[in-house]
């Protein structure tokens, strides 16, 4: 694990620190787990940028999903 600096605003700080005390964890395991979240929501995101962009390129046909409803069940007969 690395030590880093950060320089924060003061009205965020305080509210991380109202937030740790209730959660009874540390700045830096909150932190951790803030920018974990950040970046995987980051990489969600670049994803479903990736997936519009390409049904953007290559649109889904009428009968794409359609071969399917045959195979379907849905108890209700």
């Amino acid at each position: 694990m690395r030590t880093i600096q950060m320089t924060l605003e003061d009205d965020l700080v305080q509210a991380v620190d109202k937030i740790v005390k209730q959660m009874h964890t540390t700045r830096s395991a909150f932190t951790r787990m803030a920018l974990k979240d950040a970046v995987n929501n980051y990489k969600l995101s670049q994803l479903e940028e990736k997936h519009r962009k390409g049904y953007e390129k290559q649109p889904v046909c009428d009968e794409e999903f359609s071969v399917w409803e045959n195979e379907q069940k849905w108890g209700d007969s």
